[in-house]
């Protein structure tokens, strides 16, 4: 069953001025497109072509580069498209507050620590917000890995990831790395991250 693009679940303008357009078209329709054309022809017949995409990724160590890193790219762009939502920001609550105040201390602690990791990342890559072991966590991967993965330097359950490869920002913010993760956080759709928080303690 060979994979396709998810659609994008708000219109292209949707996330302005914090993500342009034009961004969000070449980043859902070429890159994100790239990855799933690209990730079908590099399982097409092999074994792993009847194969999950998390069961790919809980394998990426020995599955071969062109799946690991397509396969990758398109669980993480599927991931981050849903994570974001115009006219968002704001703030979490509930069960999810409560533990990134028992963690981090506060939501802007939190930020920090995120904004952090993504702009540290040598190169290309993500910063994480996951659960390992019933807690938060804070993580940075390279390239399109994630914590899914067997070979993640720390594993676990995403609930926020935040792309910082250059093709996420670069129209907009060129070299500023930095100013898009400030911003990027007010189009996080928290009721969205709540619900992988509640999805990954099950």
């Amino acid at each position: 069953m060979a994979f396709t693009l998810p659609p994008l679940p708000y219109a292209f303008n949707a996330l302005e001025p914090h993500i342009d357009a034009q961004t969000m078209q070449i980043h859902h329709d070429k890159h994100h497109q790239a990855y799933v054309d690209n990730l079908n022809k590099a399982i097409a017949g092999s074994p792993n072509e009847n194969k999950s995409l998390e069961e790919l990724l809980r394998n990426a160590g020995t599955i071969s580069p062109a799946v690991r890193n397509n396969g990758g790219g398109h669980w993480n762009h599927s991931f981050f498209w849903e994570i974001l939502a115009p006219n968002a920001g704001g703030q979490p609550s509930g069960k999810l507050a409560d533990a990134i105040n028992q963690t981090f201390g506060s939501l802007d602690a939190l930020k920090e620590k995120v904004n952090t990791a993504g702009a540290t990342r040598f190169g290309s890559g993500w910063a994480w917000l996951l659960v390992k072991d019933g807690k938060l966590e804070v993580s940075s991967t390279p390239n399109q890995d994630n914590p899914l993965m067997d070979v993640a330097e720390v594993k676990g359950t995403p609930i926020l990831g935040i792309d910082v490869w250059e093709h996420a920002y670069y129209l907009k913010y060129q070299n500023r790395r930095p100013e898009y993760l400030t911003n990027i956080w007010n189009v996080i759709n928290w009721n969205k991250v709540a619900q992988h928080f509640d999805n990954a303690g099950k």
